[in-house]
């Protein structure tokens, strides 16, 4: 990167588990420079944060809690730098989950992750955890995701999903796109 080029530098939050290494293979290959925190003073000096994360969400925000990251995680959001959840990193974000009893989240997004519901609206059982490749559908009629992370997805584009908990914020204007399960 020359001296006269934005800085690409992306820090991870590493509190011990999850899928950061993959991750940051896949920054990397988008031309960013990886740093990997597991302090509070990393967490609140980084110039983009990512909080990935892979398992149960009690299991992860324990993790959290038991090496002092939840309130530098929490003022790094309120702080208007990039922030970026993934997978339970995401889910985290909201205030609880009941996945495994119900659990406090960092309180970022008003709402909870609750079970994906085990049958259709056409009253069907399906699978549960909800694998496989899904259209997102926007949230708005004709909204479309320029300057977002959904930047340069058309509605015809699919994702690959392996869930058995959705978020669900109070507002809905904290949700870009929605996946339709069976309705």
């Amino acid at each position: 990167m020359s001296s006269d080029s934005p800085s690409r530098v992306v820090t991870i939050v590493d509190y011990g588990g999850s899928n950061i290494l993959s991750i940051a293979r896949a920054l990397r290959h988008c031309g960013a420079e990886v740093i990997f925190a597991n302090t509070g003073l990393a967490i609140e000096s980084a110039e983009r944060l990512v909080l990935p994360g892979v398992g149960a969400f009690g299991n992860v925000q324990a993790s959290l809690a038991a090496q002092d990251l939840i309130v530098p995680i929490r003022d790094y959001a309120d702080c208007g730098r990039p922030f970026l959840g993934i997978c339970v990193g995401m889910q985290l974000m909201m205030d609880y989950s009941e996945e495994f009893g119900r659990h406090p989240g960092l309180g970022l997004i008003p709402g909870g992750v609750k079970p994906i519901p085990g049958m259709g609206t056409d009253g069907e059982g399906h699978r549960i955890p909800h694998i496989g490749w899904q259209e997102l559908s926007a949230t708005k009629q004709g909204q479309s995701w320029p300057g977002t992370i959904l930047d340069g997805m058309t509605r015809d584009d699919a994702v690959y999903f392996v869930h058995s908990f959705a978020a669900e914020p109070e507002d809905e204007t904290h949700k870009l796109a929605d996946c339709y399960y069976d309705g």
